[in-house]
């Protein structure tokens, strides 16, 4: 058994077809491309928290929105401020203008009976006093 070729012509060097493989690659690498993720990772975003150390050593007192109050019976009504209470709202706005922490807003809190005009005058003592922001609470007697 003879495993030679017949002819003598045969050429020893091999050709490659590489058409097919430049189609290949350039399929891969737009795959590659089109599923790659350009979106920044969790630990290089920046935190949207910004901590101070000078926030950090802040009273607990100047966190707290001022809630104004206003309390008595059905002859005498006084504004209630933490544990102090005003007769006039001028005294009450004067008290108002000393807090620092004035973007946490003020609520004012009324009971049914209370007046409307005390009930006005809080709400404008927390307006001149330069409050970003004014809640009206009524309280039934429920609450």
């Amino acid at each position: 058994m003879k495993l030679t070729s017949r002819s003598g012509r045969h050429s020893s060097r091999i050709e490659l077809q590489m058409t097919s493989m430049i189609d290949v690659v350039f399929l891969l690498l737009i795959f590659f491309m089109v599923t790659a993720s350009f979106a920044k990772t969790e630990r290089e975003l920046d935190p949207a928290i910004r901590v101070e150390k000078a926030a950090a050593t802040k009273s607990r007192t100047q966190l707290e929105p001022a809630i104004v109050e206003i309390v008595g019976g059905p002859g005498r009504f006084a504004y209630k401020l933490g544990g102090r209470e005003f007769n006039s709202p001028a005294e009450l706005t004067a008290v108002l203008r000393q807090f620092e922490n004035k973007s946490d807003g003020a609520f004012v809190r009324v009971p049914d009976d209370a007046p409307f005009d005390m009930a006005a005058a809080a709400l404008q003592a927390c307006m001149d006093a330069k409050f970003l922001a004014v809640s009206y609470v009524p309280l039934s007697e429920e609450n």
